[in-house]
């Protein structure tokens, strides 16, 4: 699953020798019996030096010559995973198909690994928090149980429900779900990513994957969950499965099938862990994948882990505090350092920090630990300046900003300030605006839609206004479904949001049993609307 040790910047690596060699040079120069072995003879040169010279002490060049070491590996950038781009905002959806037939009752991970496979999708959905991911459910049919969607009340109040008794046939259609995902991913601006969850594969799907890997933009992650060793199999109920020949079924992982697939169609292949580095490699994946298809000639990003050596270093230099610890000619690099330094970057605060990182980096660190205030004052950089305030809260401001930008993505956050302030007019234009520079602006295209359907219904249903007297939080139930539900509709960018209670709310059966009716409804013919779950979009 990682990405394989080795170093950014190799060349720094040279310190390494430096180093090594001039701790040998200096113990060679300072060494007595070296100075005199040539005009005293071996085997009384030892018997003439007098000092301590069984005795190893540590001197200054001892720490310098570790400075050389330590340094030189910190400063080549040693790495062994990928770093997502600075500011990656994951507005890729993701679909998650998983496999629903009877060998997931396995319980060679434990609990069983369907229940494995449903808490990697909850872990999903929150490393992906504020992207949208999708379900799709196969076993010898796929079925789609939810579109993209960044709800994840939702999602969790369907992946519970989730059991293999709920499919209407046996078997490992693969190539169906397949299919399905890439439908549903198809509508999207982005380049999407398809994550298989399974224990098994059916070699007859690989021409389809194969297939799909020549004509689709989407990739395709393969997540393995299971042992080779197997495990006894149990029903949907968690009643022991008997085989033939009286003895509990045993179910293995095909792994050799797994790699079959991984090979012949080049699909990225890793197993299920216990801790949550398999979920970050699917979203590291995602986001690497979103970042080649917009930029082919893009570099893979690595994540640096150099900074771990700056403790060592921070202890060896404690030691120059010591009494009569000095190299005379680290002195003189300590004078000329300062004056190889670029300019310290212009801040208003003036603080040191602005000698080593410039405003920009700062309000990233802030923008990336969620202190939007501090990024906003930090960026220099219009757009993420713009971006920071309306995180922040700061609609006008940001409308401002983001108004006197070019490009289609600044037109759109321009209209999410306006949607944000009630604005829905003004919000409408810039959504059109958003649109005519981009045509395949999809989140434009739903917030515009969504702007129109808000300006209807506030025509159908002017609103009246209360009493000066009367508080907000005292408005009626009714006149909150006039007010109320326009500020409510819109939400993260002015999108729409669809929580797992209202959604629900009009249906009188189980997400099981509602399940289990629309796969066997889908299986007989195309499933009518009203079983479809509405589609939730996020920015």
């Amino acid at each position: 699953m990682e990405q394989g040790f080795h170093f950014i910047r190799p060349l720094w690596l040279l310190l390494l020798p430096a180093g090594l060699f001039l701790g040998w040079w200096w113990q060679r120069r300072n060494d007595p019996l070296q100075r005199w072995k040539g005009l005293i003879a071996p085997h009384l040169l030892k018997h003439l030096v007098i000092g301590d010279m069984g005795h190893w002490h540590p001197r200054p060049i001892h720490f310098v010559c570790a400075v050389l070491v330590i340094g030189g590996i910190a400063c080549a950038g040693p790495t062994w995973e990928r770093d997502p781009p600075p500011f990656s905002e994951d507005r890729a959806a993701m679909v998650v198909a998983l496999d629903l037939s009877p060998a997931m009752n396995a319980v060679d991970v434990a609990p069983t690994r369907l229940e494995r496979a449903k808490q990697k999708i909850r872990d999903l959905m929150k490393e992906r928090a504020g992207g949208r991911t999708g379900l799709v459910v196969y076993a010898g049919s796929a079925h789609m149980v939810l579109p993209p969607t960044d709800d994840a009340s939702l999602m969790e109040l369907f992946v519970s429900a989730l059991s293999t008794d709920l499919m209407p046939d046996k078997g490992q259609n693969a190539a169906a779900a397949l299919a399905m995902a890439d439908r549903l991913l198809a509508a999207e601006a982005d380049p999407g990513t398809i994550v298989f969850i399974t224990s098994g594969f059916d070699d007859a799907q690989i021409p389809a994957f194969q297939a799909h890997a020549k004509t689709s933009h989407a990739q395709v992650l393969l997540l393995a969950v299971g042992t080779t060793e197997g495990g006894t199999l149990v029903d949907a109920h968690g009643k022991m499965v008997i085989g033939s020949g009286g003895a509990p079924e045993i179910a293995k992982l095909d792994e050799a099938a797994l790699k079959r697939l991984s090979d012949g169609a080049k699909v990225p292949l890793a197993s299920l862990t216990n801790d949550n580095t398999d979920v970050r490699w699917v979203q590291r994946e995602a986001i690497h994948h979103l970042e080649i298809v917009h930029d082919p000639n893009a570099t893979t990003r690595w994540k640096e882990s150099g900074y771990i050596l700056c403790f060592p270093l921070a202890l060896i230099a404690l030691f120059w505090f010591r009494r009569g610890w000095m190299v005379r000619w680290v002195i003189v690099f300590g004078v000329l350092a300062p004056s190889m330094l670029p300019a310290p970057a212009h801040a208003a605060d003036g603080t040191v920090i602005n000698w080593f990182v410039t405003p920009d980096q700062q309000g990233r660190w802030y923008f990336e630990h969620g202190n939007y205030e501090a990024a906003a004052h930090h960026f220099s950089d219009p757009y993420w300046k713009a971006l920071a305030m309306y995180r922040w809260g700061r609609f006008e401001q940001a409308q401002t900003i983001f108004a006197s930008l070019p490009g289609p993505d600044a037109a759109f956050m321009a209209a999410n300030c306006h949607a944000h302030r009630m604005e829905f007019d003004d919000a409408l234009i810039g959504y059109e605006m958003a649109l005519k520079l981009r045509p395949t602006f999809v989140e434009a295209k739903n917030n515009r839609d969504l702007m129109k359907a808000l300006i209807a219904e506030r025509e159908k249903n002017p609103p009246e206004d209360h009493p000066p007297d009367e508080k907000a939080d005292e408005i009626k139930e009714d006149q909150e479904g006039k007010r109320g539900k326009e500020k409510q509709a819109v939400k993260s960018g002015g999108v729409r949001q669809v929580p797992a209670d209202v959604w629900m709310r009009n249906l009188s059966v189980s997400p099981a049993d509602f399940l289990r009716m629309k796969f066997n409804i889908e299986r007989e013919g195309p499933a009518p609307a009203s079983t479809v779950p509405a589609r939730s979009t996020a920015q």
